[in-house]
């Protein structure tokens, strides 16, 4: 339950080899919107895929994710994907992050990506999974790879940052 090419992208290698097909919203362009109006990951991912299985008649499985940053009280945290606004890109929401964060000493640079995913069965029931990986804000985007943040979301266990990590 994406439009988001990195997600859907990421997805389709993880399940390459499966007897899986696996279709995007792009593939249901009759789709209701849907707004994420939700307090949590989990009331947003819960929503999409609530709202896509019931459209499609599919299991779906939709998440919410976001970064949560130590030095910004939280934010973006379930703003991400629109913390530059409603017409947010990336790249956008990257540099409206390291303008909040000059100046702030690395001490202070903590952050954490948050991820709530549910599979959602026609029917209504549902499985949730969560999961976080700890990281710190780079005060320069570095890589290639990977979307969002990526490019900004340190690793100091591995020295790069996400946007630096081979696919696999």
């Amino acid at each position: 339950a994406t439009k988001n090419r990195g997600k859907i992208r990421e997805i389709k290698e993880m399940l390459a080899g499966l007897d899986v097909e696996l279709l995007s919203l792009y593939d249901f362009p009759d789709i209701p919107e849907i707004i994420e109006d939700g307090g949590s990951y989990l009331e947003n991912s819960l929503k999409k895929a609530k709202i896509v299985s019931e459209f499609t008649g599919e299991m779906v499985i939709a998440d919410d994710s976001g970064l949560d940053v130590e030095a910004l009280g939280g934010a973006p945290g379930i703003y991400s994907s629109r913390y530059d606004g409603d017409d947010a890109t990336d790249e956008s929401n990257m540099k409206k992050l390291l303008k909040e964060m000059r100046g702030v000493p690395p001490e202070k640079r903590g952050a954490t990506y948050h991820c709530v995913l549910v599979c959602y069965r026609p029917g209504g029931s549902h499985e949730v999974f969560n999961g976080s990986w700890e990281g710190r804000i780079h005060d320069v985007p570095l890589g290639e790879g990977g979307f969002g943040y990526d490019p900004v979301f340190f690793l100091p266990d591995r020295g790069i940052t996400a946007a630096q990590l081979p696919s696999d």
